[in-house]
């Protein structure tokens, strides 16, 4: 029996992708750094530090003097700025009435985010009630694919890892599921890999797992 579900924010929950995408974008412009939006699918899941490593890894040229923290930090108040304004509209059509659904069955609800602005965001959204339990970046001293951050989340719920699915949309964040010994749910592309032990064509489909309780 599944006692408790952990989502992932950005991606499964809410869409931020164009908001970090722009962020990132007027950084890279200010370096003189190629960035694409298809470069901004690559840092699904991942840590900004190890997203500044993926943007570099890009770059056919990196000046003496990088710093990285520099370039990390720029990048993350400019991204904080953009979220000052944000609102429901960055919500799944269906956030609220899977959650609202999970909490009235007695499902324990949890966030599992590398995000470190995971709380600023929920809070925008106003979902931050829905919660039993929420792990972000700050806490975090490693990122995924490391299973650290579900791990935290099952401990803060109560529940064994093997209680509990984990709802992601990044193989990286699926990696870190099976790697913690989760059960998982895939929405999206990952959702195709043949990874996942449910596979999400929306996100209500969570709501009719068999081994969740009515």
């Amino acid at each position: 029996m599944i006692r408790s579900v952990i989502f992932d924010l950005d991606g499964v929950l809410c869409y931020t992708d164009l908001l970090h995408y722009k962020a990132w974008k007027a950084i890279c412009d200010e370096y003189a750094f190629k960035f694409t939006e298809e470069d901004n699918l690559r840092l699904r899941g991942v840590s900004r530090s190890d997203c500044v490593d993926i943007i570099l890894n890009l770059q056919e040229k990196v000046p003496a003097d990088f710093d990285a923290l520099v370039f990390a930090t720029k990048k993350n108040a400019l991204y904080v700025s953009l979220l000052q304004d944000i609102g429901h509209e960055l919500l799944d059509v269906e956030t609220v009435l899977v959650l609202s659904q999970l909490k009235e069955r007695g499902i324990g609800i949890g966030l599992g985010s590398s995000s470190k602005n995971a709380l600023l965001i929920v809070e925008k959204l106003g979902i931050m009630s829905y919660f039993d339990a929420i792990v972000d970046g700050s806490v975090l001293t490693r990122s995924k694919p490391s299973p650290e951050v579900f791990i935290r989340a099952a401990e803060r719920l109560g529940v064994v890892c093997r209680d509990c699915l984990v709802v992601e949309d990044a193989r990286a964040g699926i990696e870190a599921a099976i790697a913690g010994g989760f059960r998982t749910a895939g929405i999206g592309a990952v959702a195709r890999l043949g990874m996942v032990d449910y596979c999400l064509h929306r996100l209500s489909d969570v709501l009719n797992i068999e081994e969740l309780p009515l």
